[in-house]
């Protein structure tokens, strides 16, 4: 008689939100441990949407919706950028009318529905012991609803932003800022041959990492963040500064996206908001620029200083992940099935004062993760404090 090996049960895994480097290896690793391990993996696709859009008749061809990972498969994904389980904004809980997927639509008909009762529905169809959720903290606060409505969740943080509480590492920040100093680096010699201020917008929505990062590491001169409100004048006196300082006549500035003028607001591209109440933001840059090129000629003897403008946008998230983005998540994916094998379920691995290690998931919804600016912010220079090193993790800026 044949040796039939049993499985031992089903884990899902979805990706969800902006698309980082270093997603496909995390599937990979959860996939390819889980398998060992006796059990079944079903990639969700699109994130949530695959979820709540699945058809309950096994005759119906839920393809689209989610697949039966295997080695092969995700082993030749990993090797690159991105997901291939592909992803979205969706928000189950949140679901707008023109939204509701066609086969419900006669049970959900509100200008806003909760499908939560769907999703676990659409599990316990498949019969999925595990959710393995990797996203950012609105991606996974949907994952802490759920494990509060009997859903074994492991979480798996992803953001370039690195702002998911409660660790110091998320999925994607490190290819995020390894790209952020290479574009600077290139760009840095059209700002020198032209002799002009060079402002890069960045990625870092209500947290300055993604700015203060490459900032240390001396990608620019100063940078903003969104923790702390700028004064124009301050900026254009010290980037005029800077300017002079250097032989080849520029400055650098990096911008966080979410980073606001004194008295002003967040700038967006509109009004139209995803799921989760978020407008896109986008514009910051242009008005530093502006506002640079029209206060410039108080700090430089009267005469303008131009601006080359450049936002980095999806440029520092797309393409192979590094080193870290490797490795991270290989380390994240076979610590969510140690978790799993030994019966642990709500919790959310990490990476803290450089060990890995799990912490409950309702702490994506409990706190918020910001720069401790007292700690590694200066103020009065508009760029991290270089000191106070002694005993700090890789990335300095830990979740305090």
């Amino acid at each position: 008689m044949a040796n039939i090996k049993k499985i031992k049960g089903t884990i899902g895994i979805l990706t969800g939100g902006g698309d980082v480097p270093g997603l496909n290896p995390a599937i990979r690793a959860v996939t390819f441990r889980a398998i060992r391990e006796g059990y079944r993996v079903l990639g969700f696709k699109r994130g949530w949407a695959g979820v709540i859009d699945i058809v309950r008749n096994k005759k119906y061809d839920n393809s689209n919706n989610f697949a039966e990972l295997s080695k092969a498969v995700v082993n030749k994904a990993a090797r690159t950028g991105g997901t291939f389980l592909h992803t979205s904004r969706t928000r189950p809980s949140h679901v707008a009318k023109d939204m509701v997927p066609k086969h419900l639509r006669d049970s959900y008909d509100k200008e806003m529905n909760d499908l939560t009762p769907e999703v676990i529905k659409n599990l316990d169809w498949l019969g999925v012991d595990y959710l393995i959720p990797i996203g950012g903290d609105d991606t996974l606060s949907y994952g802490v609803h759920l494990f509060k409505k009997g859903i074994k969740v492991m979480a798996i943080p992803k953001t370039m932003d690195n702002d998911v509480p409660g660790t110091d590492y998320c999925i994607g920040f490190s290819t995020c800022v390894t790209r952020t100093i290479s574009l600077t680096n290139s760009l840095r010699t059209a700002a020198g041959s032209h002799e002009r201020f060079l402002v890069l917008e960045v990625f870092g929505r209500y947290a300055g990492f993604t700015a203060m990062l490459p900032t240390l590491a001396g990608a620019a001169h100063r940078c903003l963040i969104p923790e702390v409100p700028f004064n124009i004048d301050q900026l254009a006196e010290l980037l005029t500064k800077d300017r002079n300082d250097n032989p080849s006549n520029y400055s650098i500035v990096l911008v966080s996206e979410g980073a606001t003028f004194e008295g002003g607001k967040m700038t967006f591209e509109g009004m139209e908001k995803d799921a989760f109440g978020h407008a896109k933001l986008g514009g910051i840059g242009d008005e530093v620029s502006l506002a640079l090129k029209r206060v410039s000629p108080k700090y430089n003897d009267g005469q303008v200083v131009n601006v080359i403008n450049q936002k980095l946008g999806y440029l520092v998230r797309c393409g192979d992940p590094d080193f870290i983005d490797s490795v991270v998540p290989t380390a994240y994916g076979n610590l969510a099935l140690d978790l799993i094998l030994k019966g642990i379920d709500g919790r959310m691995v990490v990476l803290k004062n450089g060990r890995y290690d799990h912490v409950p998931i309702e702490v994506v919804t409990d706190s918020k993760k910001f720069v401790n600016v007292d700690k590694y912010y200066n103020r009065e220079k508009l760029h991290p404090f270089y000191k106070n090193f002694e005993m700090l993790p890789l990335f300095i800026m830990t979740n305090d």
